[in-house]
């Protein structure tokens, strides 16, 4: 459920196939009903396996990575999160027409959290203090490099482009001087000097799961690695209302250097996705605009 940019031309998959690929590879889940699951990820199909399994194939080449960091690295993540994550029942391979390796997990209950919609923001920006302070503690050796978490810098050709492709779309109303200025700060702000941490690295709302207003599950660790720390403050601004997201900032410490990094990678992100999703993913679209708005009233 990541905002990656895919190749183009993401590769159909139907409910059909998705059967046949279980009943060739897991023989023992054939028959179970195989239904598509709605969801405004770009990087994966889902697709619900009986009542308590799901299905995650990718739908171009970029997502193949995602399978194999999962299938190596949830086991050992899994035992020292306070929060559920994926498991991973099973490692598919290509077949029945189909490219790439993909995995049955186990199915997670609860909805996506919407920004403006939060029955609990203090209580959930508590929990997920409470999950990227444990994703920080972590010393697991051989740590990937987190998709997200090299110098801010690395962002800046990409960011002044989204920045200037959005000044031709009036009707998007975004104020580009002022997100240039903030992403000028956001340059300008120190970078990280200490050693790098494990991050979630995609901490989207459409990877996070509540339950009566609560963090229940993290999903989508395709991203996870070791970097900034700045990179696990997303929710801070493309989930949270301001006083949750002052909760969140004191439940983690962060500095100043890093709260600005963190807020200019977050608003890097909506920058790049809003022009490029703003007509085929309207929920990728709104939380770009949604984030964009809370920067923008913070500074």
């Amino acid at each position: 459920m990541s905002t990656r940019q895919l190749d183009p031309g993401p590769r159909p998959v139907d409910d059909d196939q998705v059967r046949r690929l279980i009943a060739g590879q897991f023989p023992q889940w054939a028959g179970l009903a195989v239904e598509r699951f709605p969801s405004a990820g770009t990087v994966n199909a889902i697709f619900r396996l009986g009542d308590g399994m799901l299905v995650r194939l990718p739908l171009a080449a970029g997502g193949v990575g995602d399978v194999t960091t999962e299938r190596e690295w949830l086991p050992r993540l899994a035992a020292a999160l306070p929060t559920a994550v994926p498991e991973v029942l099973g490692a598919g391979e290509p077949g029945e027409g189909y490219p790439w390796p993909w995995s049955v997990y186990r199915w997670l209950p609860g909805e996506n959290p919407e920004a403006g919609a939060l029955s609990e923001p203090v209580r959930l920006a508590e929990d997920l203090a409470g999950f990227v302070t444990a994703m920080r503690g972590l010393a697991l050796p051989g740590a990937p490099r987190a998709h997200r978490g090299g110098p801010v810098a690395s962002l800046e050709a990409e960011t002044r482009a989204a920045i200037e492709e959005l000044r031709g779309i009036p009707e998007e109303d975004v104020d580009c001087d002022a997100v240039a200025a903030v992403w000028a700060q956001t340059l300008r702000a120190p970078g990280w000097t200490g050693p790098p941490v494990w991050l979630h690295a995609d901490l989207m709302p459409g990877n996070l799961l509540v339950r009566d207003g609560r963090l229940s599950s993290v999903i989508d660790f395709g991203c996870a690695g070791v970097g900034d720390p700045a990179c696990d403050l997303f929710p801070a601004w493309n989930l949270l209302p301001a006083p949750a997201r002052a909760v969140f900032r004191a439940a983690l410490g962060v500095d100043e250097a890093t709260w600005v990094r963190g807020r200019g990678r977050t608003l890097s992100q909506a920058l790049i996705a809003l022009p490029y999703y703003r007509r085929t993913n309207r929920a990728m679209a709104e939380n770009a605009r949604h984030v964009i708005r809370a920067v923008l009233a913070e500074v």
